[in-house]
């Protein structure tokens, strides 16, 4: 993904609220499913750290590589999650 793209999808995400919240147990299955279910219903979405925040790198690439999303940013303690739909008529934000 290009570089102008990431960008406008970090503008994009800008004003959403955190869809899922790492906790204690950190990466589960159960959070890989959260997640996997907000981009199906979301296209872009933010995961916020709520521990493990010395390892939110490789734990954003993680949850990114499981679900098949793009990682196209990290602000903070947040992370920002893009995978288009495969459904060209369910698309709800389109890049140009």
């Amino acid at each position: 993904m290009k570089g102008s793209a990431k960008k406008y999808l970090r503008a994009q995400a800008h004003h959403l609220k955190p869809e899922v919240i790492i906790g204690a147990k950190g990466v589960t299955d159960g959070l890989i499913a959260s997640v996997d279910l907000a981009l199906k219903d979301h296209e872009l979405i933010k995961v916020k750290f709520g521990e493990f925040k010395e390892a939110k790198k490789e734990i954003s690439a993680q949850i990114a590589q499981a679900t098949k999303s793009e990682l196209v940013g990290r602000v903070g303690n947040i992370a920002i999650l893009y995978r288009q739909n495969p459904e060209p008529g369910k698309r709800k934000i389109k890049i140009t």
